[in-house]
């Protein structure tokens, strides 16, 4: 159920294995990730990026004069690159029966599930539920029903720039659009309840984006709670209790995702939190009933989706040895400008008042400056690589870094902490020479 990263990575594995599937997906195959979310929100980005560098030019000694840009073109190439990414998914499940209408299960037993779509039935033995999640609204007055309100959804769709724009939540997905339109020149404002932006990244790091945009014009109001929407007005009052009024040409609800339930009301499964509960195989308590994705709750990212949906069918398929999710290794990319990409347990996991683990650490920090190739390709940037190392057995905890291009690599700071590499084995990788990447070696020698 469901054709995003987790539905079709299981599909294209499960067929390839010799299972016969039937593959469910509603909307367009690609699920959320493809079509709504993180494809066309960094095609988007990068086209913003280029045209922010083609303006800042001068700084490597190139001049470009009467710089523009096609917001028509630049949604029309976002159009094409869906459209060829999704033709590349069809073609690892050729060999399944796709089915183009939502599914819903009508009948269970431990031996047969029954599932109804488009008024046709389908039996199965096994049933991976990848239903996704969907954008959360919030319970503020004005906001349903209002043109003047967007989701990221009608954001990737608009035809026009906004002439302003506020945006209602300063995480991830709020940060990214917030650098989409910075980029494009339209003023931004961010409004966050909590008393910063990016509260899961480390404190170090939103600082240093933070204090870079706001440099660059964009605005933001943390410790705000938003009391109401009233056309393209935002009431709002601090957390001194400080009352408040902000207008904006469009408003950006960002304020995260849900689980997406629907479909399965005839199962006797357990939810937790809003999401499917699953063990370690991505199993929930009926025996031959799995989930994979955002429906489970974990961890809300499309290569979380696709690693649960491998777990899930190579349990299916009784592989041995038996596969599991090393959660602590997964890493997390912010595509703002600069990139911000972490892996593993930050400071904040092991000192403080958040502390979630009391383990004595050691925090490596060194500019990213260090490295050649980043001075050479971001003029005026400074960046940030952190390192954290358990003090006892030297082993790499975690990894987090604001730079350019640090997703390109943040791989190999997974890797160490999957493995759990300590210092003097992670002293011996050697790097290429110059990379960005050398910053990650660089922060751990000294």
């Amino acid at each position: 159920m469901g054709a995003g990263p987790a539905g079709y990575t299981a599909a294209a594995l499960a067929s390839k294995a010799g299972m016969n599937v039937v593959l469910f997906e509603q909307d367009a195959i690609g699920g959320t990730c493809l079509n709504v979310g993180c494809i066309p929100t960094k095609t988007l980005l990068y086209s913003a990026k280029q045209y922010h560098n083609a303006c800042h030019a001068g700084k490597y000694g190139v001049t470009a004069t009467d710089v523009q840009f096609d917001f028509q073109k630049i949604q029309q190439r976002k159009t094409k690159i869906i459209r060829k990414l999704a033709a590349g998914i069809k073609s690892q499940v050729k060999d399944c029966t796709l089915v183009p209408f939502a599914a819903n299960v009508t009948a269970y037993s431990e031996n047969q599930i029954t599932l109804e779509a488009n008024g046709e039935t389908y039996g199965a033995e096994r049933l991976l539920i990848c239903t996704g999640s969907q954008n959360f609204v919030p319970p503020i007055p004005g906001i349903e029903n209002n043109p003047a309100v967007w989701n990221s959804t009608d954001a990737l769709a608009a035809k026009e720039l906004p002439a302003s724009i506020a945006i209602v939540g300063g995480g991830v997905i709020g940060m990214e659009f917030a650098t989409l339109y910075m980029e494009l020149g339209i003023q931004v404002t961010v409004v966050e309840a909590m008393p910063d932006i990016l509260p899961n990244i480390d404190s170090e790091v939103r600082t240093l984006l933070r204090e870079k945009y706001q440099k660059q014009g964009v605005q933001f109001l943390c410790s705000t709670k938003v009391q109401a929407i009233e056309g393209n007005r935002i009431i709002y009052q601090t957390a001194d209790n400080q009352p408040g009024e902000l207008e904006a040409d469009r408003i950006l609800v960002a304020v995260g995702r849900r689980a997406n339930l629907q479909g399965i009301d005839a199962l006797p499964i357990e939810i937790e939190r809003g999401a499917i509960k699953v063990n370690e195989f991505m199993q929930t308590n009926l025996q031959n009933v799995y989930a994979a994705g955002d429906v489970t709750g974990k961890i809300l990212l499309a290569h979380v989706a696709s690693r649960q949906a491998e777990v899930a069918v190579g349990r299916m398929l009784k592989q041995v040895p038996l596969q599991r999710i090393a959660y602590n290794a997964i890493p997390s990319v912010v595509y703002t400008n600069p990139e911000i990409a972490v892996v593993g347990l930050s400071e904040a996991d092991l000192q403080g008042k958040d502390c979630v683990l009391p383990i004595e650490c050691d925090i490596h920090r060194l500019p990213m400056t260090f490295s050649g190739r980043f001075v050479a390709e971001n003029e005026g940037e400074t960046g940030l690589c952190k390192v954290v190392v358990d003090r006892k057995n030297q082993t790499i905890l975690g990894v987090q870094m604001i730079g350019n291009p640090c997703s390109e690599f943040v791989a190999a700071a997974s890797f160490a902490v999957r493995m759990g590499y300590t210092l003097p084995e992670f002293r011996q990788v050697v790097f290429p020479h110059p990379t960005v990447s050398e910053i990650l070696r660089e922060t751990v020698i000294g």
